[in-house]
């Protein structure tokens, strides 16, 4: 095997002072919705929000003299490129970073700010590396590889290492999967500590890479993921090996289950998450059953995510809980009719949030209109009682077609 696990060691060693030992914390409320007892490695709280600092600045200590001065170059989506050209900045190598042209804003602009040269090129991670790699040529600058590097891979594992010096009694360790540097790494890590825990990978569905390799699966690509972090199209030649002797099972999650995990996360913990970042607890949601009463580490891997999808995957969370619902409610066209429904979804305290009145496009008689209602909700349950009420008082009212 490339990477050992007294690698990794070496690489906590180098890389202590400078990266945070991320606080490994029990959720209570996570533990009772889940069944298993979940500790949360909060990644997120690193200084560049992600786990990625680590294997960078591995990999950047290094480099020899000559290779500092001629500078670095990384492909990344973001987190990868923002602890390269961060720790690039504090080390006095200059840095150039090359992001696919989909690249979130805010992970452009931070790592701009961390001073490296940004170049937007291609649709994915795949197209900025091949990119990087002839750039790295034409300009003689040194490659820093997100996941399939052994300094990265040591770097990474030190996630396992401060996990397993928290909570030595873990049972299973639940890692999301890009390119499969972060999981490689802990898994070398853990099972040279404790053989017995179960590492779990996790992959979303639009981006099964590492899923197809180790199943021997021809994976199925979709187009875009709400987790681009770990949206890699092909696993590392130094990852695959690695994962295929030493991880336990993979298993995917959709777009909805990791919606559902950013907020779970937000409400829960108070913390942010990105995408990939939540693919962890995603599948601890997802898969119950087969977590159920063990004690459960998942890696909360990044936290760089875009406001406005925030916003967006927020809305869309209380729209699944039933806490933001759309009515659409029959009226006569007259005087006091919406007086008297907004009346009726008061007495169920039922906050209106929008109001759209519809006379023309619809299939009612004159002088009837639609009324849509985006109402505040507690619950699904809420929204049944809401629709009753209604009805007692001779509203026709349902639940808009597409909710």
């Amino acid at each position: 095997m490339t990477v050992t696990a007294q690698d990794i060691r070496q690489a906590a060693a180098a890389i202590r002072a400078s990266v945070s030992a991320t606080p490994c914390l029990h959720s209570r409320t996570l533990s009772e919705i889940t069944g298993a007892e979940t500790w949360l490695k909060f990644e997120n709280l690193q200084f560049t929000a992600s786990f990625k600092e680590r294997g960078a600045l591995a990999k950047l200590l290094s480099l020899d003299d000559a290779e500092r001065r001629s500078g670095v170059i990384a492909a990344s989506a973001g987190n990868h490129a923002q602890g390269v050209a961060y720790h690039a900045r504090r080390l006095g190598i200059p840095a150039v970073i090359v992001m696919p042209r989909y690249t979130p804003h805010v992970k452009v602009e931070r790592t701009r700010e961390f001073g490296a040269e940004i170049v937007l090129e291609g649709e994915s991670f795949d197209e900025a590396k091949a990119f990087a790699l002839d750039l790295a040529r034409q300009r003689g600058l040194a490659f820093i590889h997100p996941y399939d590097d052994e300094r990265v891979i040591a770097g990474q594992g030190t996630v396992a290492l401060e996990m397993l010096a928290a909570q030595p009694e873990l049972d299973v360790l639940v890692v999301p999967i890009g390119g499969g540097g972060l999981i490689s790494g802990m898994a070398i890590a853990t099972k040279d500590i404790q053989p017995r825990i179960e590492i779990v990978g996790v992959q979303c569905e639009r981006f099964p890479s590492m899923y197809g390799a180790w199943k021997g699966l021809p994976p199925v690509f979709g187009a875009s993921t709400i987790a681009e972090g770990i949206a890699v199209k092909e696993p590392g030649r130094l990852t695959l090996p690695i994962v295929r002797r030493l991880v336990d099972r993979i298993v995917l999650v959709d777009e909805g289950d990791i919606e559902q995990a950013i907020v779970m996360l937000l409400e829960i913990e108070k913390t942010v998450v990105e995408g990939a970042g939540a693919a962890g607890l995603a599948a601890l949601t997802k898969y119950r059953e087969s977590f159920a009463g063990k004690k459960a580490g998942v890696v909360l891997s990044g936290g760089n995510i875009d406001p406005l999808m925030l916003a967006s995957i927020i809305e869309r969370g209380m729209v699944r809980s039933g806490r933001l619902t759309r009515l659409i409610v029959e009226l006569r066209d007259l005087p006091g009719a919406l007086a008297k429904a907004t009346a009726c979804l008061a007495l169920v305290n039922a906050n209106i949030e929008e109001v759209h009145h519809q006379r023309a496009f619809t299939h009612l008689p004159v002088q009837s209109a639609e009324v849509e209602f985006v109402l505040q909700t507690r619950s699904h349950e809420h929204v049944a009682e809401i629709l009753e009420a209604l009805a007692a008082a001779g509203f026709s009212a349902r639940l808009h077609a597409t909710d």
